[in-house]
C-alpha cells in the first residue's frame, strides 16, 4: 500500500495519486512503484553545473568602436541574457550616435555594466530548474 504522505499537509497531486493508487490491483500497484522509482533515479541523475561559469574577458583594442566593444563584451561574457543588456547597451548606443557621447567614455560605461550583470548572474547561481 502506498504510505501515507503526510495526510494533514498532502498536496492535491498527492491525494489525487493515493486515490489511483488504491484503484489499482496488486500488480498494477508494484508497477507504478517500480515506475516511480524509476523516475527518481532518473531525475537525480540531472544535476546542474556547480561551478558558475567565468567570463573569457577579451582584451580591449587601443581604438575600438562601440559596435565591436560591444560584440566584444558579448563574447567575453557569453553566459549574459541578451535581454537584461538590450536597454542599457541601447541607451549607451544612442547617447554616442545620437548625442556625441564619446566612444571611450560608452565603452567604460559598456564594460562597467557587463560586469555588473555578470556578478547579479554570479550572486543567483546555481540557476533554478
Amino acid at each position: 500500500m502506498l504510505p501515507t504522505l503526510g495526510q494533514g499537509s498532502s498536496t492535491p497531486q498527492e491525494k489525487r495519486l493515493r486515490s489511483l493508487f488504491r484503484e489499482l490491483n496488486t500488480h498494477d500497484q508494484a508497477s507504478l512503484l517500480k515506475f516511480a522509482e524509476f523516475l527518481v533515479s532518473n531525475s537525480s541523475e540531472i544535476k546542474v553545473e556547480q561551478v558558475c561559469p567565468e567570463p573569457e574577458l577579451l582584451e580591449r583594442p587601443a581604438t575600438e568602436s562601440v559596435v565591436k566593444a560591444i560584440k566584444r563584451l558579448k563574447a567575453s561574457y557569453p553566459m549574459l541574457s541578451p535581454d537584461a543588456l538590450l536597454s542599457p547597451t541601447s541607451d549607451l548606443m544612442a547617447a554616442h550616435m545620437i548625442k556625441g557621447r564619446p566612444a571611450t567614455e560608452v565603452i567604460d560605461e559598456l564594460e562597467q555594466i557587463f560586469a555588473q550583470q555578470y556578478q547579479q548572474f554570479k550572486a543567483n547561481w546555481p540557476p533554478r530548474l
